[in-house]
Parts: structure tokens; C-alpha cells; sequence
């Protein structure tokens, strides 16, 4: 210090300081100034010039001719040989443009004449800065629409086009390219049609720079979704196919972070047909991050496949449309109709019963059902399920089919008495008891009996099968029949057993009875195995030994059922599906069937090795879009794949789905929901404090959807929430209590007082005190539930459980939670003054002489500033309003002068909310 004066005291008097040299640019005028140090050679001089540019023209804002010359000044400091200031100079402009346009009757035209010019020749500057804040300055002003529509045509939209010429540089080409397709949404469809459409067509094939083309790619969808469907799909997307097939990755995985775009602007029939097919080339791509970025675009892609009849949104199952219903149905019959149609193509004899299947299903539909779901009539030719061999299953191994049973026909036809006869044996008890294993019935099958066969197919029947009704086979079948009977009186016991017991015994009645009258009328029939080939209906294969007859209609139900029972015994005691029928089960004509079975395959663990580690989190991700997409009537095709997510060891990948089983079960409906979603959720809610929040934050839109009963039972399992693996983890009591506040309406006043009330007032006792804050308001909203409930005695015991927990605390934390509370109900309109003043106030009043001054602080502000703003207390005059204006006066004398101040400021004063926060944040 003694040096500096020293220093001080030996300048001379008459030398120039500091203030004098402002004082000389004081006497200048802003015009002044800024010639002087825009002529400086010292580059900080010219920086600060170009900044304060704008100080400058508000200064001199009033007189248009000052403000032409200092935009004079900028073109000329625009040509600055340092790139700085004009980097400097560019980063103004926008705010320039603005201040402009704001004053534009002052300064008319001054953007369009001074400023756009310096912000298009900077986009082809030689210093790299320079040109990345022009482009951000560019953009900017597009943005909020400072630039007229005819100078973006006639002045920025040439310069892009002649910045992207063949002969231009190539990070200047890069770089317009790129700007113009960020100009692009903001100019508008007619621009980017007519000026930037063509040129970047011609970028998309730029065979020298493949810079040029990934920039193209990375942008594609932007482009598409400006220019609209028909210049996408006419001039786009044969660049687009090119982009995909380009020979560098970088290009190709641009192309496929693109595809979800690309594929909104297109119709469902080029989606469907060409772009599905070119999905599957990126996902098969020799490159793993081409295929990595494929995979996470994969559910994007299939959500662009989303219409309203596969996707309704009707929550409840019973309000489904017809509209649904119908989709479904015509989903069934076209799986149906493809399946005969690919079999057709094997073999003759196959394709005419296919034709006739198809037929009859036709009829089927058009005939009204009049009848009784149970009341199956059987036509005039007798007829029976198949029986299911062995060999079925082989054939199942070797084609798919949506056929699980079908009927099989026999020539000539039964006498009147034996057709009553199988109707009066035909229970449907044959096929639907357990242990058998469930067959499909369908009636239009069996409806269409009656015309399997036409009187030219009968003629084509071999001479020598036997007779049905033959004594040999009849013989043979009523030994079976016997052999059954013995093997289950043992088990006479089990009432399911007796029952079947019943059935064959009256079958085994029935065959001795008619066993000469059918032999007599029944035409020999023809053994299908050679009709069919086995191949039209591989579920349902027939007897290759043709050794059982067909005597009436329960006998060859009991037939099949034995045929089933017999050799099929190794899928009877597996209880699973083949792996055909497993394959069966996801097909569906939402989506093309390879975009979904590659989706499926997104849980294999080898896609984490060769693709991504992080495949099964992208998968878990999308699949609500996924799910939404096919509708909930083919919730089946993603079921398997959900488990294998829920139940995946990264907790990344569960915590994804905790996040989304809200949103998933509006898509699926209540029944689909309590049947596969809720026993995930009880699993999520045992999880990692990771994955428990997420089941946490939408714990109140996921129990809405259930079922009342359903949703009771998890009253029990609140209290584990309080219950975290980290106590530190405030933030998930906090989530919870805001959950509290929202189940309050799903539950009755019984359940709220008997389950949540302990949680609550748990909360209220917290050590993080923006627990505490929520939770008065979770006690407060209960208050009020519980006052207004029939009757109110819940209310009132919740009220002296917190005047006993709270307001007589030994801790002063716990009296001033309970002037906190009070505060909050008076807030909240949560009781009706009078109540208030007869259950709360009382205890609220005493706490006048509380030891601790924080808890009288807090009262003085919550007597003065909301108790005493209620109507109650403002317009009569009662005891209670006598007892609060004796207690704030005892609070004006109070020794602490923080509670005399709350006490005695009035409460129209500004100065309360930023005491009440200042004082609020100290007691904590």
C-alpha cells in the first residue's frame, strides 16, 4: 500500500489519467465514438464496436438519418480483415434485425437492405466461425420471421443453390446443404418444392463427397414431411432407396434413424410393400451400427403402421366397437383364406377343398345365427371330428395352419333315426372337459358338412375301404370304448372322472343298439388320407390306418377324443405348444409379419452381442407404440416378448416398462390388464428403487384401470413404499405422497382412514422437508374427504389424532407440522370455518406460548395472513373471532421481535410472501 502511494504521489500533476480519457469519449456523440474505435488498429477496440452495436442504434433510435449511418457502419465493418469482429459482428445481427423490425417505421427496410446482405455473403466465408454463426444467424432470423418471403427467394435461396453447385468447396457445399434442409420446415412447402427440392435431389447423388449425401440422409425426413406425400413418394424415395444401399455405413445408418419420418410421408401401400422390405435390408446390414440404429428405429417403423380400427382406445372390452369386433373377425377369415390358398398350391385334391372350405365359410356368414350356441344341429351326411394321431404333430412340425379341428365326411347319408339319434348323444361336454385337451369347434366347419363333398367328389372314392359300420370295426371300437371305461373306474372318486365315465358308457350303449341299422345305411366312405394328403389341415390329420369307424355322432367324438387321448399323449403331458404352432400364434396382418418377428427377436440375447447392448432397452421402449399399433386383439404376438422383458437382468430395461405399464394398459383394457399386466406390476413393485419409482410415479393411473376389488388389495403393499433401499432417497417419499394426494377418489373413506392415514401422517414426520410440504397437503385433502363422508366421524378422528401427534408434540418440529396442517386446510377451503373453529383452533390458538419462537412465527403469519382473510372472521362477530385477535395481540408483545413483526403487519402488505418464504426456509 505504501508503494502505491508512493507511486500516486510522484505522477505529475498535468498528466492525462484515466477520467480524463473518459471524459473525452463522453463528449462524443454515439456516432462519434463509434467511428473512433471502429477506425482503431487495436482488435479489441473493433470487437467491442461490433458489440455495442446495438447500445448504439437504440441511442439514436429517434432520428432515422443516425440510424441509417450507423447501419452504414456495419456494412463497412463487415469487411474487417479479422475474423473475430466479423464473428463478433454476425452474433449481433440478429439482435440488430430484431430492434429493427420493432422500429420499423423509424428505419423501413433496414434488414432486408443492410443486414441480409452481410449474413449471405458470410455463409461463404473463408474462417470456419464465421460461417457457423452466419448459419446460426441465418436460422435465427427464419425462426422468428424476420426475413420477407420474397427476399428468401430472391436472396438466400440462390446463394444455398449456388453454394451447393458441383465446383463449390466441399465443406461450404457440406454445410448449404445442411442449412437447407434446416430452412426448409420454416420457409414452407411451396419454396422447398419449387427452389430446394431439385437440388437436393441432385445432393442425394452426389457420387464424389459422400459428406454431401449423409447430410442429405440425416435430413431426408425433414424434407418429406415439408414437400408432402406425392413429391415424396414420385421424387424422394428412389434417392431415398439409393441412400439405403450406399456404400458407405455412415450414409446407411443415417438413412435408418430417418426411416419413421420417411415412412409418415408416404401411403400405407409403399410402407407396406417397398419400404418394409428395405427395413429389413438395414436391419440385416454387414455393418453392426447400421443394424444398431435400424433396431432402435425399428418400433418407430412399426407405429407408422397405427389405424384407428386395429388401435381403438376404448378402455372397457364390453364398449368395443363393432367396427373392432369386425376388424377381427376379417383379420380371422384372411388368415384362413391365406393359409388354404398356400396349401392349394401343393395339390389338387387339397385346393378343391379349399375352394369349398372358403365357400362355405361365405355362406356361413350370411346365414343368421338363430340358434343356440350350445344347439349344433347335424346336417344330413354324418359327420365327426377327426381323430388327432401322432401324425399330426409331425405335420406340424413341417407347415403352419390356422385349422386346429375339421370334419370328415362320409358318403351316402344316415337314416332320419339315426341323425335324431346323434343329435340326442351330441354333448359338447366330449370336447371341453380336462384332462382332454381343448379342441376348436367351429360351427361354420361344421355347418359346412353338408357340402364338403359334392356327388362327383363321392364318386371318386375307393371301392375297397370298408364298410363303417362293418362288424369288425364295430367290434374294434367298442373295445376301445370298454378299455377306456376300465382304466377310469379306479378314479370314480373325481366328479369329472364320473362324468366322462357317463358319457363313453352311453356311447358304448349306443354303438350295440345301432350297430345293425347304421351298417345298413351308411355308404361306404372314402378313406381322406388319400383325398387330403394330410397337408390341408395339418392339425387335424387323419387315422392313416382308417381302422375307425364312424357310427354315430358321439361315437366319433369319442372316437376323436380317444385318437387324442391315446397317441397323443406326449402333447397332453407337455401342456406347451409345437414350435409351428408357437410361430402360428404371432402372426397377424397389421404390420408385415418379418418386421414383427424382428422385432420379437430384439430379447434374444444374442442381439446384445452382435447388435447392441442396449437392444433390449430400445425394445422395451417402443413397445407401447408396438402394442397400440397391432391393437389389443393381438396382444398374444407381443405377450411372450413382454415377460421376457419384465424379467430382463438389466434393471435399465424393467425400469423402461415401470415407466410405460400405465400407458400399456389403456391400450389393452381392463381384462388384458388383469390377467398379464398385474402380476408384472407386483413384480415391479418389489423391485430396485430404479424401477419401483417408476411404478410409483404413475401408481394412480395404472390402479384406476383396475377392477375395485383388484385395486383393494394393493392397500396393503402402500406401506413397502416408505420402505427404500437408500433412506437418503427422499425424492421417492415425496413421489409417493403426491400418489397419496391422487388415490385419495379411488378409495372409500373406510380404506383411506384404515391404510393411507397411517402413511400420511408418517410423511408429515419426515426429515426432508419437502416431504413434509406434500404431505400437508396430503392430510389437508384427507380432511376434507373424510369431514364430507356419511358420516363424518372418520374426519373427526383424524382431527385428534393430529392434535395429539402433532399439536402436543414434545418435539417443536412436530407442533409447528401441526400450524403447517392448519395453515393448509384454511387454504384449501378443506373444512368449513365454523368446524375449524370448533376442532382445529382451539389447539392451534394455544400454541401462542409455545417455548420455541419458530413455531410462534409461524403461527403469527398463519392467524395473521390466512386465518383472518376468511369471510368467517371478517364479518361476524363471534367468540372465535374474539379469542384470534386477543392471541395476535398476546403475539405483538412478544420478546422475540420476528413474532411481533408477523403479528402485527397488516396482510394487504408486499412485503409478506417474501418474509413468509424467507421465514418458512429458516425453520427447516
Amino acid at each position: 500500500m505504501a508503494d502505491l502511494s508512493l507511486l500516486q504521489e510522484d505522477l505529475p500533476e498535468d498528466a492525462d489519467g484515466p477520467l480524463d480519457f473518459v471524459s473525452q469519449d463522453e463528449m462524443l456523440t454515439p456516432l462519434g465514438r463509434l467511428d473512433k474505435y471502429a477506425a482503431s488498429e487495436n482488435i479489441f477496440n473493433r470487437q467491442m464496436v461490433a458489440r455495442s452495436l446495438l447500445d448504439t442504434l437504440r441511442e439514436v433510435c429517434d432520428d432515422e438519418g443516425d440510424c441509417v449511418a450507423v447501419l452504414e457502419r456495419i456494412g463497412r465493418l463487415a469487411d474487417d480483415s479479422e475474423p473475430t469482429v466479423r464473428a463478433e459482428l454476425m452474433e449481433q445481427v440478429p439482435h440488430i434485425a430484431l430492434f429493427c423490425q420493432e422500429n420499423r417505421p423509424s428505419i423501413p427496410c433496414a434488414f432486408s437492405k443492410y443486414l441480409l446482405p452481410i449474413v449471405v455473403r458470410y455463409l461463404a466465408d473463408q474462417n470456419n466461425q464465421v460461417r457457423k454463426t452466419s448459419q446460426a444467424a441465418l436460422l435465427a432470423l427464419l425462426e422468428q420471421e424476420l426475413i420477407e418471403r420474397f427476399d428468401v427467394e430472391t436472396k438466400v435461396c440462390p446463394v444455398l443453390i449456388e453454394l451447393t453447385a458441383p465446383d463449390s468447396n466441399d465443406d461450404v457445399k457440406t454445410e448449404a446443404v445442411a442449412i437447407m434442409c434446416k430452412m426448409a420446415p420454416m420457409v414452407g412447402r411451396d419454396i422447398t418444392e419449387r427452389l430446394i427440392l431439385p437440388r437436393f435431389c441432385e445432393m442425394c447423388c452426389d457420387c464424389r463427397m459422400f459428406h454431401v449425401r449423409k447430410v442429405c440422409a440425416a435430413n431426408f425426413g425433414d424434407i418429406c414431411s415439408v414437400v408432402g406425400q406425392q413429391a415424396t413418394e414420385e421424387m424422394l424415395l428412389p434417392r431415398f432407396f439409393q441412400l439405403c444401399s450406399d456404400n458407405v455405413w455412415g450414409v446407411r445408418k443415417a438413412c435408418a434413424e430417418c426411416f419413421m419420418a420417411v415412412s409418415c410421408a408416404t401411403c400405407q401401400e409403399i410402407r407396406r410393400t417397398k419400404l418394409s422390405a428395405l427395413f429389413i435390408n438395414l436391419i440385416s446390414d454387414p455393418s453392426r451400427w447400421v443394424r444398431q440404429a435400424a433396431f432402435q428405429s425399428l418400433g418407430p417403423f412399426i407405429s407408422t403402421f397405427a389405424n384407428a380400427s386395429t388401435s381403438g382406445q376404448r378402455f372397457k372390452d364390453e364398449g368395443k366397437g363393432s367396427e373392432d369386433v369386425s376388424a377381427a373377425d376379417n383379420h380371422r377369415i384372411k388368415d384362413d383364406d391365406a393359409v388354404e390358398e398356400e396349401h392349394s398350391q401343393r395339390e389338387d385334391a387339397s385346393a378343391d377343398l379349399s375352394a369349398s372350405l372358403e365357400s362355405a365359410l361365405g355362406d356361413c356368414a350370411a346365414e343368421p345365427s338363430a340358434k343356440p350356441a350350445g344347439d349344433m344341429s347335424v346336417p344330413e351326411d354324418s359327420s365327426s371330428l377327426c381323430t388327432l394321431c401322432s401324425e399330426c404333430h409331425e405335420e406340424n412340425d413341417r407347415k403352419p395352419a390356422n385349422c386346429k379341428s375339421a370334419f370328415r365326411p362320409e358318403g351316402g347319408s344316415s337314416s332320419p333315426d339315426s341323425t335324431l339319434l346323434d343329435q340326442e348323444l351330441f354333448n359338447s361336454f366330449h370336447f371341453w372337459r380336462t384332462p382332454i385337451p381343448v379342441i376348436d369347434l367351429d360351427k361354420e366347419l361344421q355347418q359346412d358338412t353338408g357340402e364338403r363333398l359334392s356327388p362327383e367328389r363321392q364318386g371318386d372314392i375307393p371301392k375297397e375301404v370298408p364298410a363303417p359300420g362293418s362288424p369288425n370295426i364295430t367290434m374294434a371300437t367298442r373295445k376301445e370304448l370298454e378299455e377306456m371305461i376300465e382304466n377310469l373306474e379306479p378314479h370314480m372318486d373325481d366328479p369329472d372322472v364320473k362324468a366322462q365315465v357317463e358319457v363313453l358308457s352311453a356311447a358304448l350303449r349306443a354303438s350295440s343298439l345301432d350297430a345293425h341299422e347304421e351298417a345298413s345305411s351308411v355308404e361306404p366312405r372314402s378313406e381322406l388320407q388319400d383325398e387330403l394328403g394330410g397337408n390341408e389341415l395339418p392339425d387335424c390329420s387323419i387315422d392313416q390306418d382308417a381302422s375307425v369307424p364312424l357310427i354315430s355322432a358321439a361315437e366319433e367324438n369319442m372316437d376323436g377324443t380317444l385318437h387324442y387321448v391315446h397317441r397323443g399323449a406326449d402333447v397332453i403331458t407337455s401342456g406347451g405348444l409345437s414350435p409351428d404352432e408357437e410361430r402360428r400364434s404371432k402372426v397377424q396382418d397389421v404390420v408385415p409379419q418379418a418386421l414383427l418377428d424382428q422385432y420379437l427377436s430384439m430379447t434374444d440375447p444374442s442381439r446384445a452381442q452382435t447388435v447392441d447392448t442396449e437392444i433390449a432397452k430400445h425394445c422395451a421402449y417402443s413397445l407401447p407404440g408396438v402394442a397400440l399399433t397391432l391393437g389389443r386383439q393381438n396382444w398374444h404376438c407381443l405377450r411372450e416378448t413382454y415377460e421376457t422383458l419384465a424379467s430382463d437382468m438389466q434393471w435399465k430395461v424393467r425400469r423402461t416398462l415401470a415407466f410405460s405399464i400405465h400407458e400399456l394398459a389403456v391400450i389393452l383394457g381392463d381384462q388384458l390388464t388383469a390377467a398379464d399386466l398385474v402380476p408384472i406390476f407386483n413384480g415391479f413393485l418389489k423391485d430396485l428403487d430404479e424401477v419401483r419409482i417408476g411404478v410409483l410415479k404413475h401408481l394412480h393411473d395404472f390402479l384406476k384401470l383396475l377392477h375395485i376389488d383388484k385395486r383393494r388389495e394393493y392397500l396393503y403393499q402402500l406401506q413397502e413404499f416408505l420402505v427404500t433401499d437408500n433412506s437418503r432417497n427422499w425424492r421417492f417419499r415425496a413421489e409417493l405422497a403426491e400418489q397419496l394426494i391422487l388415490l385419495l377418489e379411488l378409495y372409500s373413506p373406510r380404506d383411506v382412514y384404515d391404510y393411507l392415514r397411517p402413511i400420511a401422517l408418517n410423511l408429515c414426520a419426515d426429515k426432508v422437508s419437502s416431504v413434509r410440504w406434500i404431505s400437508y397437503k396430503l392430510v389437508s385433502e384427507m380432511v376434507k374427504k373424510l369431514h364430507t363422508a356419511t358420516p363424518p366421524t372418520f374426519g373427526v378422528d383424524l382431527i385428534n389424532e393430529l392434535v395429539e401427534n402433532f399439536g402436543r408434540c414434545p418435539k417443536w418440529s412436530g407442533r409447528q407440522a401441526f400450524v403447517f396442517v392448519c395453515q393448509t386446510v384454511i387454504e384449501d377451503d378443506c373444512l368449513p370455518m365454523d368446524q375449524f373453529a370448533v376442532h382445529l383452533m382451539p389447539h392451534l390458538l394455544t400454541l401462542a406460548n409455545d417455548r420455541v419462537p419458530n413455531v410462534r412465527v409461524l403461527l403469527a403469519k398463519t392467524l395473521r395472513q390466512t386465518l383472518l382473510e376468511k369471510e368467517y372472521f371478517l364479518a361476524s362477530a363471534s367468540c372465535h373471532q374474539e379469542a384470534v385477535e386477543q392471541t395476535i395481540m398476546a403475539l405483538q408483545m412478544d420478546r422475540d421481535s420476528d413474532v411481533k413483526y408477523f403479528a402485527s403487519i397488516h396482510p394487504s402488505s408486499t412485503k409478506i410472501s417474501e418474509d413468509a418464504m424467507s421465514t418458512a426456509s429458516s425453520t427447516y
